[in-house]
C-alpha cells in the first residue's frame, strides 16, 4: 500500500488538535476535536465509506497512486437529520483505506489509490487534491463516496434538503455547491433546522 502521509505526520496532527482544543474551532456546533484539529459531530456515521474509487474514474475523477499537490484545497461539509448530528466517514475516495491511531482519532495514511476528492477522518473535512486546477462540485464528492444526493435525500436520509454554504441557505440543487478553499457546507434532512456551524480556525489546512 502507498503511505500517502510520513509517520511524522502525526505527531503534528496531534498537535494541531491540541492547539484547536486549547482555542475554539468550531462556533454553533459541538462535537470532540478530531486529527486534523476540526470537530467530530456526535452523532452515528451517516453511511458507510465505499470504494468507489476501485472501480475507476468517477465524472472523469481519477484514483491516483499518490495523492495530488498542483492544486489542493479543503472545504468542510456538516450533516444533520432531523436536527441531529451525522459523522461523514474517513476513507472516503480512498481505495483500501489504512488508518492510524491517534489521540484524537483514526485517520487514514495510506491507500492503495486516492481520488482527487477524499476525507482521511470523521470530521466533515474534505480533501481537494488534484492534478488541475477546476471547481469540483458536492455532488461529484458524494458519487464518489457512492451516495445519492438531491434535494430530497442525503445518502439515505430522505426528506427536504436544506442546504447552506457559508451560513447562507444555497436554493437549487445541493449536487452543483462548489466546493471551494474554505467553503463551509451543511446539509440539514428534515426539520429542525440547526444554526449553520462555522470553523473558526481551519489550523493550516
Amino acid at each position: 500500500m502507498h503511505v500517502a502521509k510520513p509517520k511524522t505526520v502525526l505527531a503534528l496532527l496531534a498537535a494541531v488538535a491540541a492547539a484547536a482544543a486549547a482555542g475554539s474551532a468550531l462556533a454553533g456546533g459541538s462535537g470532540t476535536i478530531g486529527p486534523e484539529g476540526v470537530p467530530i459531530p456526535n452523532g452515528p456515521v451517516l453511511a458507510p465509506s465505499f470504494d468507489a474509487a476501485q472501480l475507476g474514474p468517477v465524472d472523469g475523477i481519477q484514483c491516483q497512486a499518490r495523492e495530488q499537490v498542483l492544486f489542493h484545497i479543503h472545504a468542510h461539509l456538516t450533516i444533520y437529520v432531523d436536527g441531529k448530528a451525522r459523522q461523514i466517514p474517513p476513507g472516503i475516495g480512498i481505495a483500501d483505506p489504512e488508518a492510524q491511531a491517534t489521540p484524537n482519532g483514526p485517520f487514514v495514511v495510506a491507500g492503495s489509490c486516492f481520488s482527487w476528492l477524499h476525507t482521511h477522518a470523521a470530521d466533515g473535512v474534505i480533501h481537494i487534491e488534484s492534478p488541475v486546477r477546476r471547481t469540483y462540485t458536492l455532488g461529484e464528492f458524494f458519487d464518489i463516496w457512492g451516495q445519492p444526493l438531491s434535494a430530497t435525500r442525503v445518502a439515505g436520509a430522505r426528506g427536504a434538503v436544506t442546504a447552506y454554504l457559508d451560513g447562507r441557505v444555497i436554493h437549487g440543487s445541493p449536487r452543483s455547491i462548489p466546493l471551494t478553499r474554505h467553503a463551509q457546507i451543511q446539509l440539514d434532512v428534515g426539520r429542525p433546522l440547526t444554526t449553520p456551524v462555522k470553523i473558526s480556525s481551519w489550523n493550516g489546512l
